[in-house]
This record gives structure tokens, C-alpha cells and sequence, in this order.
């Protein structure tokens, strides 16, 4: 078979087989009492990943060059990515969701890519001369690995905030650091030890409640103060309609693996940069120019880093580091897409200018 006529027809068989997928996760997660959907969903998406990867290796050899060199090769090698990420999420918490969030979005990627593209910008065609280069490979590579990282983690991200229904709720188990939810339940512990104490009558204190309570039995008396403070952010807690237990479990395992997923897609987003600014001094004479791109990609991994800093050192978890990493989703699709459409740079070559 000719390789264009097989690349015709893979690309066509991978959104179909996406599209089936979709429907097949969202039927599952209207029918949960049928298991074998959720078998049938990690099939589709790991026979999409595999026409999609001889896709792309069919473009290789016809081509004669790593298929990265325009948006046709990009969008399937992005959509590879996201189905390969998906498997091990979804092997990593067994969760059904997972293919909610990330079918629909593989599937439309390989629908732009395969209906929506003229067939001239599908076609392969000789490098440009800056392209020309091992570079290809390492740079961009790496930084459509991490954009599909980064995208899926961001996607369990909007789905841990609509199983929540946006409520700030207490997890357990997935923080790391010692701020944030860690802290907060270390004190309502000890407010829980302290009204367990046999409590002297309320002396009156600007509207808080002082207890007195003494602790050794020669006369001395040491006072705890606990203060009931109505915050906002207590209220709203107080005011939430309260989640079942199994949608606070699937809470928990959207929050856990929505972090790890990030943690794996940062790092190499930090390579990739790397990769760029090496390759940029070779092609260009200069590691960093400024252009929309780079700006873009510094964007983005502000606020990834500011997601793991918040994370690790401050130990957020919930909603608050779930609408940071809902945002991280738009600006890794500005980066990805959004400069090229807005506007011209180095890097527009290949693509739509």
C-alpha cells in the first residue's frame, strides 16, 4: 500500500476510533453498573495510540524527517501524546473519568487535524534550512510531550472542580508540604481536643469565646484561648451541600493524579525550553529573542512552577491549585496555537504564516 494512501486512512481510523471512545467513556459514566465499558474505553484510546504512532511512522519514512515540521504532523503527534498520558492515569487511578476528560479532547485535536486542514498544509514538504537539524527532534519532541501532560493534568483539574461542584473541600492523603489543607486539619484537631476539655463558663471577649482551663494542680492556672471565628471561607464550608463518599474519593484520585501528571509534564516542558534556547543560539545566534513563543512558553511554565510551588511549599490542594491548573490549560494552548494564529514570529514557519 502506498504510504500516503496508509496515512490517509490511519488518520481518517484514528478519529473515528476516538470518536467511538468518547462515547463509549461517556456512556460509561452514565451507566456505571456496566464494567465492560470501561475496558472497552482503554482498548479505543490504546488502539488510537497505535495507528497514530504508524501514522506518524509512515510519515517518517515517506518524508524523511521527524514528523514535526508542520501543523498536520504536530496535531497527531500532540494527540499521540494525550492518549499515551491517558493510559497511565488512567492505569494510575482506575478511574473511568479519566477518558471523560481526555477522549472528547484527542478526539476534536485528530477532527481539526484531519477535516479542517486543507489538504496542502497535510502534505509533507522538504525542511526549511533552520529546521534542518537533530534539533527537530530533541527540541520539539519534548515540548509536545509536556503540552500533553500538561493538558491532561489540566483537564483532571476542570474535571476534580465539576465533581466537587467548585466546593472548597478537605482531602486526605494527597497534600505534600506542611501548609494549606495539612495545617488546617492539625487545627481543627486541636480545637477538637480543646472543647473536649471540661470548660470554665465563657468569659465575654469582644464576641469571641474565651475558655479557661487549668493544667497542674498547685494553683497555677495556664488559659487556652480558643477563638470561633467566622470566616468566609468557614462559612462557605458550612453552607456546602455535603458530597457523597464516593464522589469524595473520586475527588481525591482526580486531585492526586492531576498533580502527578503535572509534576511529569513541568519538567520536560523545562527541558524542552532548554532544548529551544540551545537550538535558537545555533540557528539564530541568540538564546532567547523574545519571540511570541518563548514568551508564551516562559508563561506557561510560571504558572505550572507556580502551581507545584503552591503544592509543595505551601501543601494546596482542592479547588485552589484546580482553577490554577484550569488556566494553565488556556496557556499552554496559547502557546501551542494561539501565537501562531495571532500574530507572526520565528516560529511560524510550517504552520499557518
Amino acid at each position: 500500500m502506498n504510504l500516503v494512501v496508509l496515512q490517509n486512512w490511519l488518520d481518517n481510523a484514528s478519529f473515528a476510533i476516538l470518536f467511538l471512545t468518547m462515547l463509549v467513556y461517556w456512556g460509561g459514566a452514565a451507566f456505571p453498573n456496566l464494567p465492560y465499558l470501561a475496558a472497552l474505553g482503554t482498548a479505543g484510546m490504546a488502539i488510537a495510540n497505535l495507528c497514530i504512532a504508524t501514522l506518524l511512522g509512515a510519515r517518517w519514512i515517506e518524508a524523511g524527517y521527524f514528523p514535526l515540521s508542520n501543523l498536520y504532523e504536530s496535531l497527531f503527534f500532540l494527540t499521540w501524546g494525550i492518549t499515551a498520558v491517558h493510559l497511565i492515569a488512567e492505569n494510575s487511578s482506575r478511574s473511568r473519568l479519566v477518558g471523560v476528560a481526555t477522549a472528547p479532547v484527542a478526539m476534536a485535536i485528530a477532527a481539526f487535524a484531519t477535516m479542517t486542514l486543507p489538504s496542502q498544509m497535510q502534505a509533507s514538504e522538504p525542511l526549511v534550512p533552520a529546521l534542518k537539524s537533530n534539533w527537530l527532534m530533541m527540541h520539539v519532541s519534548v515540548m509536545m510531550l509536556s503540552y500533553s501532560a500538561l493538558m491532561v493534568g489540566s483537564l483532571l483539574a476542570i474535571a476534580f472542580l465539576i465533581v466537587t461542584r467548585g466546593q472548597n473541600i478537605q482531602l486526605q492523603g494527597s497534600s505534600v508540604g506542611t501548609g494549606g489543607y495539612r495545617s488546617n486539619g492539625y487545627r481543627l484537631h486541636k480545637a477538637a481536643e480543646l472543647i473536649s476539655q471540661p470548660p470554665t463558663p465563657a468569659v465575654e471577649n469582644n464576641g469571641f469565646a474565651r475558655f479557661e482551663t487549668s493544667s497542674n494542680g498547685n494553683g497555677n492556672g495556664n488559659t487556652a484561648v480558643l477563638n470561633l471565628v467566622t470566616t468566609p471561607e468557614s462559612q462557605a464550608l458550612a453552607s456546602a451541600e455535603p458530597l457523597s463518599p464516593q464522589r469524595l474519593s473520586l475527588a481525591e484520585t482526580l486531585d492526586n493524579i492531576s498533580y502527578r501528571i503535572i509534576g511529569l509534564g513541568f519538567p520536560l516542558l523545562t527541558i524542552g525550553i532548554i532544548a529551544g534556547g540551545v537550538w535558537a543560539n545555533e540557528a539564530w545566534g541568540s538564546y532567547w529573542s523574545w519571540d511570541p513563543k518563548e514568551t508564551w512558553a516562559l508563561i506557561t511554565w510560571l504558572v505550572f512552577a507556580a502551581y507545584l510551588h503552591a503544592r509543595i511549599t505551601r501543601g494546596w490542594q482542592g479547588r485552589r491549585p484546580a482553577i490554577l491548573a484550569s488556566t494553565g490549560l488556556l496557556v499552554v494552548w496559547v502557546c501551542y496555537l494561539g501565537v501562531n494564529l495571532l500574530g507572526k514570529g520565528l516560529h511560524s514557519y510550517g504552520w499557518f504564516f
